[in-house]
């Protein structure tokens, strides 16, 4: 290449910092001034990678041709093929023919762009800010044998120009980044704190529901039972009807302490699975409200639900049985299928009606925010909404692989 004179290259220099003044990210900015850098040292492809904080992983940023040096996701500068260069190793990395430079070709490296796209000759420059390498710029060209100590003289004066920038550019992504995290963080905190609130709430309710089953059902049973037993007491002659009477009278009420120790306890649970307990509830609601309900259970978790750990294995029951209860409460629906799959890396849960839908519902709001609450709680995603062609509704709720213990193989 013709040596340039001085003075054209001092212009350069100062286009190339006009052109990166209002670029705000890293993308913008080594493409603002590709072109401006070519007058000085042409290139067939441009990148600048830079160091995320910490040190271990760098992200590329490209110009010209697009590699998966850009597309790829941020990697490890242990298997850059420049890592000398970004260790701090090697002041520069020139190369006539990076394809057969034993530098750029260790075990590992990540080297197959240069010879996807024919990069051979390359120059390597470290972006510095106070004595730290804050990343590199990298110019490369089909031809090898193409570039000279002076190219590298005048990609080091480019990298000064681009170092400070860029270093702006990372801690303002960080900050942002950081702000985000943050934000998100605060907002889980909170959604937290008013879930743990409403499901607190709700519990609260659930006791003294009990509690009003116990004195109003039970309790009052037990109380008309010993009347009666005092009565019987005194008389002399206890007929037979009467001890009929007093038996069944004193097994409803032993059903009814049964149901209501049910409800707050789902024992079937503990002791058949997540299966049979569905299936359970399915079969004595549908009974128990006379409803002519067409009903279908579909279990493809290959017993892993079965291996959750007993409070999300409670809370996946419990969001299920509320679901079921609001179809048969709420949707007039003639059939109801519940699906237990393990599916999208996790255990999904749906519940799917061909009722009337939610518009037409009333006070299910309650049981839907319980639900959405119990989801959040285990660190699941809640969804309700209309079934296939907005015919009946479809709840769902699904527990990510993250939360699900592995099994043995």
């Amino acid at each position: 290449m013709l040596k340039m004179a001085p003075a054209v290259l001092l212009d350069h220099y100062i286009g190339i910092s006009r052109l990166l003044a209002g670029q705000l990210e890293f993308h913008s900015a080594i493409r603002a001034v590709a072109i401006e850098i070519s007058q000085i040292i042409p290139h067939d492809h441009l990148d600048v990678c830079i160091i995320m904080h910490g040190g271990k992983y760098h992200t590329a940023y490209e110009t010209g041709l697009e590699t998966a040096w850009g597309n790829y996701p941020p990697a490890l500068v242990s298997q850059s093929p420049i890592r000398a260069l970004l260790w701090g190793e090697e002041p520069f990395m020139l190369t006539e023919d990076a394809l057969v430079d034993e530098r750029f070709n260790f075990e590992g490296a990540f080297i197959q762009p240069a010879f996807e796209q024919g990069l051979r000759s390359r120059i390597h420059l470290p972006l510095k800010v106070e004595g730290d390498i804050i990343g590199a710029l990298s110019c490369s060209s089909h031809q090898p044998h193409f570039y000279t100590m002076e190219d590298v003289d005048n990609a080091r004066s480019i990298a000064d120009l681009l170092s400070a920038y860029f270093f702006a550019l990372r801690a303002a992504d960080q900050a942002q980044k950081s702000a985000i995290v943050e934000a998100e963080t605060r907002v889980r905190e909170e959604a937290l704190r008013l879930g743990a609130l409403n499901l607190t709430e709700a519990l609260e309710r659930e006791r003294q529901r009990i509690g009003m089953d116990l004195h109003d059902q039970t309790l009052a049973d037990l109380t008309r039972l010993a009347r009666w037993l005092e009565r019987l007491a005194g008389e002399r002659v206890v007929s037979g009807d009467e001890l009929e009477g007093l038996s069944r009278s004193l097994q409803q009420s032993m059903q009814d302490l049964r149901q209501i120790i049910e409800e707050a306890k789902p024992s079937v649970l503990q002791l058949f699975g997540f299966s049979q307990a569905v299936e359970n509830h399915l079969d004595r609601s549908i009974r128990d409200s006379g409803a002519k309900l067409q009903q279908q259970l579909i279990d493809e978790t290959n017993g892993i639900i079965d291996q959750l750990d007993e409070t999300v294995s409670i809370a996946l029951f419990r969001i299920t049985q509320e679901a079921i209860n609001n179809v048969i409460r709420h949707a007039r629906a003639n059939r109801i299928v519940v699906c237990l799959r393990e599916h999208g890396g996790g255990i999904s849960i749906e519940v799917l009606d061909d009722g009337f839908g939610l518009k037409t519902r009333r006070r299910v709001g309650g049981g839907i925010n319980n639900m959405k609450t119990r989801a959040r709680l285990i660190s699941a995603k809640f969804s309700v909404g209309p079934n296939q062609d907005n015919k009946g509704t479809r709840v769902i709720v699904h527990l990510p692989l993250a939360t699900v213990p592995n099994r043995e193989l």
